[in-house]
């Protein structure tokens, strides 16, 4: 159990254990109170019975016989057959002929608190018995010597019942003063632990909101605990924001160093004959692919993750699906379109348009004269909502042991279509930067289906 509740929020820990502590306390508070409070009460009643001894004791040394009828003792409930009062005197060993009662007793006789050895005479005894009809009795018992008469034993008893009501409304009375004390407890605790984790509460909901690009700094003010925190946060925002600006201005300026190589080399193709011209542009063809290929992967790893940075899927696969229809308008191609409303992608723009265009250019390229494209959302993991773009093509489709080649970097599995074999490699590795996956499937429409999941929200 500590180990799930290690698992869980601060305020969950701080609230179990309040809640455990306080109800240990109150247990063992109302343990100690009940313990106390039936002490108090045995002493109590006990002595009461020490009055009624006491009292026969006087009656036993007033002058007269010893063996005299000793009086009542100022309870008519000793004169009452059974009713839970009683006392007995008689001398230590004395036959039950010579042994004097009340009449409560009817005939019976009270037990023996002292052992049948004892040599302590003169004590007071406490303790509990059965009286005749089996009740159980609290007893005092005590040793009296008359002088010349001899020693005498009192023993007086009353209901022990009595004792064990006054205890249990006692405990009564103090489970529901210490219920209603808990429930106060808990009540006040959960709501110092509300007022004492709101800053971390607003924390909590600026991060949340830079993550949804509605933010670029935590905002607010927060107590002087946890403002450094708030201030090493936008400190690292800004690093963070900086690192990114560097790596594009970095990934800029190489794609030009290179390109503009890369375009001398062309053009002074045209001057040399005819195959090499041919064969040099060819070659350069492929390194300008290769160049925009490991650009693009740069400048993603760069921007991949970025707090803040949220693109809607809608518009960007609308404008996708618009320009190739265009551009296949020869296949009379029909592109279906099917986005939940308010669909975001968690990245930039640019990579979305990269992944969704290779993917729908691919379909679009091998189909008979459909594709649907669809987009959805999984929010059952609610810090993680995924997004999931699905594109069918109703085309040749690829056996099983074909797709995983297709998505393998370089590789063309039909050399008459044109294209440099990147665009779903392309596709694998920015996805994987932002922590998704495409997988390639048979399509209903007979086709090939691709599968690319995504980090994603909904507005």
């Amino acid at each position: 159990m500590l180990d799930r509740v290690a698992g869980r929020s601060i305020a969950v820990r701080l609230a179990v254990s309040a809640l455990f502590w306080s109800f240990a306390i109150l247990l063992i508070a109302g343990l100690i109170l009940s313990a106390l409070y039936r002490e108090n009460t045995e002493r109590a009643f006990d002595q009461r019975l020490l009055v009624y001894a006491n009292t026969l004791a006087s009656n036993l040394v007033a002058p007269g016989e010893p063996d005299r009828d000793l009086g009542p003792v100022g309870d008519p409930r000793f004169e009452l057959p059974l009713s839970g009062w009683y006392w007995q005197v008689g001398r230590p060993g004395a036959p039950a002929v010579d042994i004097r009662s009340s009449k409560s007793l009817f005939g019976g006789q009270l037990p023996s608190l002292a052992p049948a050895d004892d040599t302590n005479f003169g004590q007071i005894r406490r303790g509990y018995g059965n009286a005749p009809d089996d009740r159980d009795l609290r007893v005092i018992e005590r040793d009296i010597d008359v002088g010349e008469d001899g020693r005498f034993i009192i023993r007086v008893a009353g209901p022990a019942d009595e004792i064990a009501s006054d205890a249990r409304r006692f405990v009564f009375a103090l489970v529901v003063t210490f219920t209603l004390l808990g429930l106060a407890l808990g009540v006040t605790t959960l709501l110092q632990i509300r007022f004492g984790l709101r800053p971390l509460s607003d924390l909590r909901r600026a991060l949340g909101a830079i993550r949804r690009g509605e933010a670029d700094r935590v905002a607010g003010e927060y107590p002087r605990d946890i403002a450094p925190l708030a201030i090493d946060l936008n400190l690292l925002l800004d690093t963070n924001r900086e690192i990114l600006d560097r790596a594009r201005t970095q990934v800029g300026n190489l794609a030009h160093a290179l390109k503009t190589p890369l375009s001398i080399v062309v053009n002074e193709a045209e001057n040399a004959p005819d195959e090499v011209a041919v064969r040099i542009r060819e070659q350069a063809g492929l390194m300008r692919d290769q160049v925009n290929y490991y650009l693009d992967r740069a400048r993603a790893a760069a921007l991949a993750g970025t707090l803040g940075t949220l693109t809607e899927v809608e518009p960007v696969i609308a404008g996708l699906t618009r320009t190739f229809a265009k551009i296949y308008r020869d296949k009379d191609l029909a592109i279906d379109l099917a986005v939940v409303d308010g669909l975001r992608f968690r990245g930039e723009r640019q990579d979305l348009e990269e992944m969704a265009g290779n993917l729908i250019d691919n379909a679009a390229k091998w189909a008979s004269g459909r594709v649907a494209v669809e987009g959805v959302i999984d929010l059952d993991d609610p810090e993680r909502p995924r997004l999931t773009l699905i594109i069918d093509d109703d085309g040749p489709g690829l056996p099983e042991t074909g797709r995983e080649e297709m998505i393998k970097r370089g590789r063309r599995l039909d050399e008459t279509k044109p294209g440099s074999g990147l665009g779903l490699s392309i596709v694998t590795d920015l996805a994987a930067l932002y922590g998704g996956s495409l997988k390639l499937d048979a399509s209903p429409l007979g086709g090939l289906r691709a599968v690319l999941v995504l980090p994603g929200d909904r507005s």
